[in-house]
């Protein structure tokens, strides 16, 4: 594993104080900037953390739609990506033309958006949920307007999590999905519980329906940092991005976080370093921005969700 080159790390503290900058850094980024960011965690999450902050610039190291996140909440903030290029082929699956048209095919019925998602999906968005809390935010949507149907998008996956979870709801899901996720097999995660058989499997949503039935917990990335540590098993099989794991071994030290695959990793993720983190706050590049008319109704689907909690 790649270590924290301590020369670059005092040039990026140093640059960061001279420009009023917070770092963060998703759980799915190299070991190395996660090390160097002030802030690690999930998409939502950190884009609510760096609004919380005094910092007048946001260094978000993730991909594009958690940077567009933070400037939907922070838009007096200035948000830079050191490597703007890091997109999501899961958001990528669903623009706002789809949207609108898939709502113009199902008059009436709520939009439910994963913030896996543009901000100009975000937009057309009823309300937007996180992997964590999607579940409970369809519950709370549909016993307070009284709907039975939801249209839940761009992630097919996450969509059947929430319709197993909760019966008698009609989860109407596109056709989207999150490749490193969805390439997972039943067969890869049997295989890797006959090696370890007293390992705890935890799994990621967005993983095939058949991969969620052989998990001993479905979490958000965010809930399987807590879940390791409270737990009292000593080994986890791992099934999302390897770049959890990283952050496991320190919410749980000495305990044992099986990787489930060498292929379980996010291009995109991997494609920012240090360097670029440096390169980024030295020349303030990668500027982040969403026209104010699409941020203020993406901040409503945001803003909805949070107050549901």
């Amino acid at each position: 594993m790649p270590q924290l080159d301590p020369h670059i790390a005092e040039e990026i503290r140093q640059l960061a104080h001279e420009r009023d900058a917070v770092i963060i850094a998703h759980n799915y980024q190299r070991a190395e900037v996660q090390d160097i960011a002030d802030f690690t965690g999930d998409s939502l999450g950190l884009a609510r953390q760096a609004a919380a902050t005094d910092a007048s610039v946001i260094v978000f190291a993730g991909v594009h739609f958690m940077a567009e996140t933070a400037k939907i909440i922070s838009p007096t903030k200035t948000v830079l990506m050191p490597e703007p290029r890091a997109g999501c082929p899961m958001a990528d699956m669903m623009d706002a033309n789809d949207l609108a048209a898939w709502k113009a095919d199902n008059p009436g019925v709520p939009v439910v958006t994963y913030v896996n998602s543009t901000a100009a999906v975000k937009a057309l968005t009823d309300v937007c949920v996180t992997s964590a809390n999607a579940v409970e935010v369809v519950r709370h949507l549909t016993e307070t307007t009284g709907a039975r149907r939801v249209l839940f998008g761009p992630d097919r996956n996450l969509a059947n999590w929430v319709a197993r979870s909760l019966p008698g709801i009609e989860v109407v899901p596109w056709d989207g999905c999150c490749p490193t996720h969805d390439n997972v097999t039943a067969e890869q995660v049997t295989e890797a519980r006959e090696r370890h058989p007293n390992a705890e499997v935890i799994a990621h949503p967005e993983c095939r329906p058949e991969v969620v039935n052989l998990a001993h917990a479905v979490l958000s990335t965010s809930q399987m940092l807590r879940y390791a540590a409270d737990s009292d098993a000593d080994e986890f099989i791992v099934v999302t991005e390897e770049g959890l794991i990283h952050a496991l071994s320190k919410a749980a030290p000495g305990k044992r976080f099986v990787n489930l695959t060498p292929s379980m990793i996010c291009p995109n993720m991997k494609v920012t370093t240090i360097e670029k983190v440096r390169d980024c706050l030295r020349d303030m590049t990668g500027e982040i921005d969403v026209p104010a008319d699409t941020r203020e109704a993406a901040l409503g689907s945001v803003e909805r969700m949070v107050a549901i909690g």
